[in-house]
């Protein structure tokens, strides 16, 4: 948000403080009698030139007295009040150490994925977050710091709305007062001037001229010069009050926007690399993949070659065919000559055992009587 310059800010003061048309009319009114008890005056009377002299000389004075004891106050308090936007200040120290915090802790400035010796000893990521862990302390405090700041400043705001408004009615008042001598001086110049046409008493003349009209235009002017130094006291005050309010929304901003940011940041920066991690054991695996595929479709090809070939070579041959038939036949033969020839001798032993059984049986039968003989 940018401020308003000086000029715009003396010419909102000057319209702040200039008499409304209701004010000057009073105020005209009152030239006009002051001037006529003036030019009334009988110069031979000591006492009522006494009461002139008098109200010349204490005209605007107790206005001028009070705005010079308040710019000498405000002149000191206002020059403390600014510190706190100074260098030395509590939020503008706290602003710039938060920076610095800040600065060392953006994570696009780290390189989590350094690799050599260091990177193997000390993992980045891990290193990354016990800085932030130890540097979120630090902003802790400075936050604080930052809403102490905050608050202080809010309170130097309330009291320099106070004086400020005090000094403005001051120099309400005597933005009036110079009205009236502006009108009192302009009214007793031609006064003066129709009195000398009239002939009147010169010395008359000159004494309102050099007591009354002199003086007067003199504590015009310093008044005149007393309205500038009150100007400029309201225009320190704004702009003090100004810079303490955009110190007040850059605590805010750091509060709310930038701590949050770098929280996220760091947050964003961890996921990113835990992603890069995945991302890594992914490309490994596919590479372990496609090497696995590669070698056995190699083996795919080396294996089946070497079957057909050993299909080929473990054929049986037709001539060993041939001879295993021919032996099979041959024993084949053999068994059935062996049949032919044990025929006729397996005849004759079952003829003789058919004789041993016919004479076991009589012998069986014999003892089967003599058992029922009783011999």
């Amino acid at each position: 948000m940018e401020l308003p310059s000086e000029a715009e800010i003396k010419t909102a003061i000057e319209e702040q403080v200039k008499p409304v048309p209701e004010e000057v009319l009073k105020l005209k009114e009152a030239a006009e009698t002051n001037v006529a008890a003036i030019m009334a005056l009988d110069i031979e009377s000591l006492e009522k030139r006494r009461d002139i002299l008098k109200s010349i000389d204490t005209f605007g004075l107790n206005t001028m007295r009070t705005s010079s004891d308040k710019n000498a106050l405000l002149q000191v308090s206002v020059g403390n009040l600014a510190k706190t936007g100074e260098d030395g200040g509590q939020v503008a120290r706290g602003l710039a150490e938060l920076h610095i915090q800040l600065k060392d802790l953006d994570p696009s400035a780290i390189d989590f994925t350094k690799t050599g010796i260091l990177g193997k000893l000390f993992n980045p990521l891990r290193a990354y977050f016990l800085k932030y862990q130890k540097a979120d302390g630090i902003i802790a405090d400075i936050v604080i710091s930052l809403d102490k700041g905050k608050s202080t400043l809010k309170n130097d705001n309330t009291t320099l709305e106070i004086e400020q408004q005090l000094l403005r009615d001051l120099t309400k008042k005597l933005q009036k007062e110079i009205q009236l001598g502006v009108m009192m001086d302009e009214s007793i110049e031609s006064q003066i001037e129709a009195a000398k046409l009239r002939s009147e008493e010169p010395e008359k003349i000159r004494f309102i001229t050099e007591e009354v009209l002199f003086p007067m235009r003199q504590r015009v002017m310093d008044m005149q010069q007393m309205l500038v130094v009150n100007q400029q006291g309201i225009m320190a005050i704004e702009v003090v009050i100004r810079n303490n309010k955009e110190l007040i929304r850059g605590v805010d901003r750091a509060k709310n926007v930038t701590v949050s940011a770098l929280k996220i940041s760091v947050t964003v920066a961890g996921a990113l690399y835990n992603q890069k991690i995945v991302l890594k054991k992914i490309e490994m695996l596919n590479q372990t993949t496609n090497e696995l595929i590669a070698n056995t479709s190699k083996m795919l090809s080396s294996q089946g070659a070497a079957i057909h070939k050993q299909a080929l070579e473990a054929s049986i041959s037709v001539d060993t065919l041939k001879q295993a038939f021919t032996d099979v036949l041959s024993a084949l033969d053999s068994i059935s000559a062996y049949k032919q020839e044990a025929l006729p001798k397996m005849r004759d032993t079952i003829d003789q055992f058919r004789e041993l059984a016919d004479k076991g049986e009589k012998q069986i039968v014999r003892l089967e009587r003599g058992h029922r003989l009783g011999l």
